[in-house]
């Protein structure tokens, strides 16, 4: 017999099957017993009725890994209406000792750091793994919107030359003698690309050595990029933006409803246009409300963002806003000005109930524009000359965003933390397991 997985039994009413997966729980009743026996797919009641095969149940472990074989027959009271009678299974492995909390439980009884350290094993729990599924069908509806879009997947470089995006929040190795850094970002690599594909995307970690010690950094998170050239302006990759979160939102309820409904959220509709406000105003309706004098202010401090988005759903019944115009002088110096409004620019944040999950621009294009950029910031040429030669031989008009993922599902889940739905997350602190 072939192993099935527990969704399958079904289909499989009145025949002799074979399951294998691990004991999530025994119940020892009176005058029967039962095996939940849990897959990858879900979770099989195993009705023990035998007493011989009872005193072994009574012996086995929980996350005991074992092979049952038995006959499927029909129940409404179980898992899927379908449970295994008449079974007999085999130990493949036995736990070496108990876990710190009880896998079978709806919710772990235990702290995040004990969860963390024992993320392995606290992540078979249907609602630790819950933003797992969440993230891994998010990607896969980041990447199918992006394909359908006419972007390219690309791979770009992880160990960098250089550390000159920002500043000296970067991790230095030695390469072969040779210092070389963890790259922050693909920021200038897809901007290159930009000038081969036109439109090019990628999935991949990135890595901020920012003393940071929040509920929402961390040295190393997955970053989910995208540019795209012959833009008229930044209003054309917020377009982009508002498409790849409905595709993403779209494939995580086509793919993991199970993870939705053990995660207990509800996902977010996202509107047909996105709402904007621009950075000035934004500051003008946070101080009217809030008596806050916030001239001069060249950023959105985090209260700031939370007034903002819960002013958006006020407003425009959106959980989603972008924030543009941010001073010129607070951006990277390739983001293009705004030509219109002096001492703006045409980069934008999107914020996602009360968090910034998306930095995005219109970039720079010309030669000679980046040099005057870098050297109005009164630094040299020499550490950006190979980014530079990007731009040598005609680059489009194009402008690009990228979204942190653990944030993102965060917001989504409702963790107050995003090492919560971080696979092993590495910060200040953490660099194990």
């Amino acid at each position: 017999m072939q192993r099935i997985l527990s969704t399958e039994l079904a289909a499989h009413a009145g025949e002799q099957v074979r399951l294998a997966g691990w004991v999530h729980r025994r119940r020892l009743l009176k005058s029967v017993a039962f095996l939940i026996l849990r897959d990858r797919a879900g979770l099989a009641q195993v009705v023990v009725a035998d007493q011989t095969a009872r005193q072994r149940l009574e012996q086995l472990p929980e996350e005991t890994v074992v092979e049952v074989t038995g006959r499927a027959v029909a129940n409404p009271d179980a898992p899927g209406g379908v449970e295994v009678v008449e079974p007999g299974w085999e130990t493949l492995s036995e736990p070496a000792e108990p876990l710190p909390f009880e896998l079978y439980r709806p919710e772990l009884r235990a702290s995040l750091p004990t969860v963390l350290d024992a993320a392995p094993f606290a992540l078979r729990n249907a609602r630790q793994r819950a933003p797992f599924e969440l993230a891994a069908a998010g990607v896969r509806g980041f990447r199918a919107t992006l394909d359908g879009l006419g972007f390219t997947e690309v791979h770009t470089p992880k160990l960098v030359g250089y550390a000159t995006e920002s500043g000296a929040n970067v991790f230095g190795v030695d390469y072969f003698g040779r210092r070389a850094y963890l790259a922050q970002s693909p920021q200038f690599y897809k901007q290159a690309m930009v000038g081969v594909f036109e439109r090019v995307y990628e999935v991949g970690p990135v890595f901020r050595a920012e003393p940071h010690d929040t509920a929402r950094h961390l040295a190393e998170y997955t970053s989910l990029d995208a540019e795209l050239g012959f833009v008229r302006d930044h209003r054309d990759v917020i377009g982009v933006i508002r498409e790849v979160f409905a595709g993403m939102i779209d494939t995580m309820a086509e793919r993991a409803g199970a993870a939705v409904a053990a995660a207990g959220i509800t996902l977010p509709e996202v509107p047909a246009e996105l709402p904007v406000v621009h950075f000035a105003e934004a500051l003008e309706l946070i101080g009217a409300a809030t008596g806050e004098d916030l001239s001069g202010e060249q950023d959105l401090a985090p209260a700031h963002e939370r007034w903002l988005s819960a002013w958006a759903e006020r407003e425009h019944g959106s959980e989603w806003l972008i924030v543009t115009g941010y001073p010129t002088a607070k951006r990277a110096f390739y983001t293009h000005p705004d030509p219109a409004r002096p001492g703006y620019s045409r980069g934008f944040d999107l914020l996602f109930r009360g968090l910034e999950l998306i930095s995005g621009a219109q970039r720079l294009h010309r030669y000679a524009d980046y040099v005057a950029a870098i050297t109005a910031r009164g630094e040299s040429i020499e550490p950006y000359a190979s980014y530079l030669e990007f731009f040598r031989h005609g680059m489009p008009p194009h402008g690009g965003f990228a979204i942190g993922l653990e944030r993102f599902v965060a917001r989504l889940t409702g963790a107050a933390n995003v090492r919560e739905v971080t696979l092993f997350p590495r910060d200040l602190h953490r660099l194990t397991p």
